[in-house]
């Protein structure tokens, strides 16, 4: 599943968060690739130990990690730290897979799904699209500010070159409670269902309440928290 998000639609967050990226460090982007896709990435990535990159972190991380549509769709048991990527003019970021495993120690995550945050209006850069290539379909993304796109860590995917401007985005990874993909995504129609439901049945109607019943134990069949 490939899932659009309007993740931050405050422009005053927004102008907010554009004044904490005017403050970072940036580093080569390849000192955070795997073997592999090291050989094909070319990019900045901020200093997220400095202090304006904790500030940020610390911000994006709750905004994203309260978000109800990230929520019912990831069912997240944990987020990655977030990265925060600059490309510029020639800058691009070519076909890879993301590793299945990252961090170490207590924070080791499984990589069940990735996202991509966009952090640049898309008429100040060109090219600069994300690519996901999944099962036949290749679908390409260039969001407005402040949307976000989820999609399965295990497709490959790129980001073509950029031919004008400078393209901002963080990216990030979620290890979901619900390993399986199709029971994560039966799991999302029910949420939807739920949210369409409530705002037409009484909260103790029977129906609501068989649909609660019947997420709740399918939590306790699949979750592994």
């Amino acid at each position: 599943m490939i899932l659009a998000i309007h993740a931050i639609p405050d422009p005053d967050d927004l102008a907010a968060i554009a004044d904490r990226i005017a403050l970072l460090e940036w580093r080569d982007g390849r000192e955070t690739a795997g073997s592999v896709a090291r050989e094909v990435k070319r990019n900045e990535q901020a200093a997220m130990d400095s202090v304006a990159g904790r500030s940020l972190q610390s911000e994006l991380s709750g905004m994203l990690a309260d978000h109800p549509v990230i929520r019912a769709a990831a069912q997240p048991r944990r987020f990655s730290p977030l990265l925060i990527s600059r490309t510029g003019v020639g800058g691009h970021y070519g076909a890879h897979v993301d590793n299945a495993l990252m961090g170490r120690g207590e924070r080791r995550l499984r990589t069940d799904l990735s996202f991509t945050l966009f952090l640049t209006p898309p008429q100040d850069y060109e090219g600069g699209e994300l690519v996901i290539h999944a099962a036949g379909v290749t679908q390409e993304v260039k969001g407005d500010v402040g949307h976000l796109v989820l999609y399965p860590s295990g497709s490959i995917h790129e980001v073509k070159p950029v031919t004008r401007g400078t393209r901002i985005v963080c990216v990030g990874w979620i290890e979901s409670t619900i390993a399986d993909a199709a029971k994560r995504e039966m799991l999302f129609d029910l949420e939807n269902l739920r949210a369409a439901l409530r705002s037409q049945l009484p909260g103790q109607s029977a129906e609501l309440l068989t649909l609660d019943k019947t997420v709740a134990n399918l939590l306790r069949m699949w979750a592994h928290p």
